[in-house]
């Protein structure tokens, strides 16, 4: 099952005790803060949680799925992120 910025929201409202709009505000402000600071470059770390960076991807040989035809893709920025290692270990169950 795929949690949503609503199911946020809504966790928020229930563990902050706000209204649903102060939650569904400061859930939709806190990704704001993060794209932001993602696009002018800066990594973003979450103790406890894990870390959001850039990274530049290079130009490299691609294949177009309905030709079969090979083709080179264009370099770009990709968002990566690293998790920490309190979540891998819950997430593990250690």
């Amino acid at each position: 099952m795929t949690l949503t910025k609503a199911d946020i929201a809504e966790q928020v409202h229930s563990h902050v005790g706000r209204n649903k709009k102060e939650s569904a505000q400061m859930v939709e402000a806190l990704f704001e803060i993060i794209k932001e600071s993602l696009e002018e470059g800066k990594d973003v770390m979450i103790s406890g949680f894990g870390k959001f960076s850039i990274r530049d991807r290079g130009e490299r040989k691609g294949r177009n799925p309905l030709t079969g035809d090979p083709i080179m893709l264009p370099a770009k920025k990709v968002v990566t992120f690293r998790c920490s290692g309190k979540l891998r270990a819950k997430i593990n169950g250690k």
